[in-house]
């Protein structure tokens, strides 16, 4: 996060190793959102900043840190039962609130959506649109595989972009690629006001992937239903990956966490 942005909100952040997570409730985000990069941490992305600089720098850039993660809220009362994070604001709960709550301001909000298949990607901007009674997503595109890579590719997307006249860019297409692919371009899309990092979002708008019932996500449990969706890729994440989180919490509990990049 940006020094003169950390100034800002100092006095409602909360530090989970090496960020500063906005402490914020929803409704009280979605209201005062006018501008800047939003990143969403969960466990995941928490043992990846310890590995990956350039995915740090991202973080570390964004103006807006909030909590995806019900297992994060519950390990900060680990950390400090006085003032832990308050609320969650998962980029899959906050993309279609936000859509909703500018519904009637497409005017000023006009969102792009980079990601998901060619199929889904069209399914989902019909499907916010019709919900909303709007027509605030004005375009979409499915990049495709190694696209961040392909200089002539990205620079596609981006004109496209810039040419649509969205002020929002909704990027979709998995950590940390997502958040690394805005922290490179942000400044090539001078009329994007808003960038959001929102992961399988527009897999989930689509209808195609199926998201947890609420109360496993209430209850820290969503982990468990993505498992069942995708047994093969998420057990490595959760059961071998993800299991790091708890020693890192230990660590910073005890004193004894640095940071990798300090």
């Amino acid at each position: 996060m940006s020094t003169s942005n950390q100034a800002e909100i100092s006095e409602s952040t909360f530090t989970f190793l090496n960020i500063d997570i906005q402490n914020i409730l929803f409704n009280d985000f979605l209201e005062t959102l006018t501008e800047g990069v939003v990143v969403t941490p969960n466990a995941d992305h928490l043992i990846k900043l310890q590995k990956d600089r350039e995915f740090f720098e991202c973080y570390q850039n964004a103006e807006h840190i909030v909590c995806d993660s019900r297992v994060l809220m519950m390990l900060s009362r680990v950390l400090d039962a006085q003032n832990p994070i308050k609320d969650q604001i998962a980029g899959s709960d906050f993309f279609p609130a936000f859509c909703q709550y500018h519904s009637q301001n497409t005017q000023d909000m006009r969102v792009f959506l980079l990601g998901g298949s060619e199929t889904t990607v069209v399914q989902a901007q019909q499907n916010i649109n019709a919900r909303t009674n709007s027509q605030i997503v004005i375009d979409g595109y499915s990049p495709p595989f190694g696209f961040e890579h392909d200089d002539d590719e990205n620079q596609q997307i981006i004109d496209r972009i810039n040419q649509s006249g969205a002020t929002v860019l909704a990027v979709g297409v998995g950590a940390p690629k997502q958040e690394k692919w805005i922290y490179r371009h942000r400044d090539k899309m001078p009329g994007v006001k808003i960038f959001l990092a929102i992961g399988a979002t527009i897999e989930f708008e689509a209808g195609g992937v199926k998201r947890a019932p609420k109360w496993m996500s209430r209850t820290g449990l969503e982990w468990a239903f993505r498992i069942s969706q995708e047994p093969k890729r998420m057990f490595k994440r959760y059961f071998l990956d993800d299991m790091q989180i708890f020693w890192l919490v230990f660590k910073q509990k005890t004193g004894l966490y640095k940071n990798p990049w300090a």
